[in-house]
């Protein structure tokens, strides 16, 4: 079974992928171009949004184990202000994304600090955070790229552990799911598959076994399979792309009731 990134993985993918958003920050026509994946929000906004979400995090692995993040923290991000202009915006964003590779440097992979998913099945520490933080800032670059009219897909290294992460992160919950249970599938189309089961108990994920031409799915198995590209199931989670994008087999009214769910407890 597939491992994980690692820790100076993560690392690398955060520093790399600020680059690739700051470039495209930097080629598009103005900073006021509107962003369809992110109504109401502009280029700018978008800047401000992740170099703010940078400096956010870095103060909150910075702190520590803790109930909450740290009050000062919040009311930094209440108050941030950013450069107008381009370059000085971007430096800034730069600055804000060391300002995160240094903390959680300092911290290393196990050192707890708090999170908005103590419920779910990642764990809440400068590692968990580190992995949130890479997909943050991949899906936040491909909506800078469809502003600017070239959306790309994501990194197959990046996109494969963001399926995952999403799943662990945002869906698994011990809130129990209201509808019947059932158990949903997603297979990326480079050979990893997991499945999101859900009822009484909750929802919790697990990793399978990726469906061949010889083995072929049970289709009993899962209310819903989704079929993708790691990249398509991302953006899919994501809300930037949408099911008919992709291949379901089963129920794909399913996914609808799962969009819609909001658990009492995260």
């Amino acid at each position: 079974m597939e491992k994980n990134l690692e820790f100076p993985d993560l690392l690398r993918l955060i520093d790399e992928g600020s680059t690739a958003f700051r470039a495209v920050v930097a080629a598009a026509p103005g900073l006021d171009a509107q962003v369809p994946t992110c109504p109401g929000w502009t280029l700018f906004d978008l800047v401000k949004h992740l170099g703010g979400g940078d400096r956010f995090w870095a103060a909150i692995v910075g702190a520590g184990s803790a109930d909450a993040p740290p009050a000062e923290a919040v009311a930094a991000r209440a108050a941030l202000e950013v450069p107008q202009e381009r370059e000085a915006l971007l430096a800034w964003l730069d600055a804000s994304t060391q300002l995160l590779l240094g903390a959680l440097r300092a911290a290393g992979p196990e050192s707890g600090c708090w999170t908005w998913w103590p419920a779910s099945q990642s764990p809440q520490t400068a590692g968990g955070t580190a992995r949130h933080r890479v997909q943050e800032t991949a899906v936040h670059t491909y909506d800078a790229q469809l502003a600017g009219g070239s959306p790309q897909p994501l990194p197959v290294e990046l996109a494969l552990d963001g399926v995952e992460e999403f799943l662990f992160t945002v869906c698994a919950t011990p809130s129990a799911w209201p509808h019947k249970p059932t158990a949903f599938d997603f297979h990326a189309a480079e050979g990893r598959s997991w499945r999101l089961t859900v009822d009484g108990d909750g929802a919790r994920i697990t990793r399978i076994p990726a469906p061949t031409a010889a083995t072929g799915e049970d289709s009993d198995a899962a209310g819903a399979s989704v079929h993708g590209t790691a990249s398509e199931l991302v953006l899919y989670l994501y809300d930037r792309i949408q099911a008919d994008s992709l291949h379901v087999d089963g129920d794909a009214g399913l996914l609808d009731l799962l969009r819609a769910w909001e658990p009492e407890e995260k």
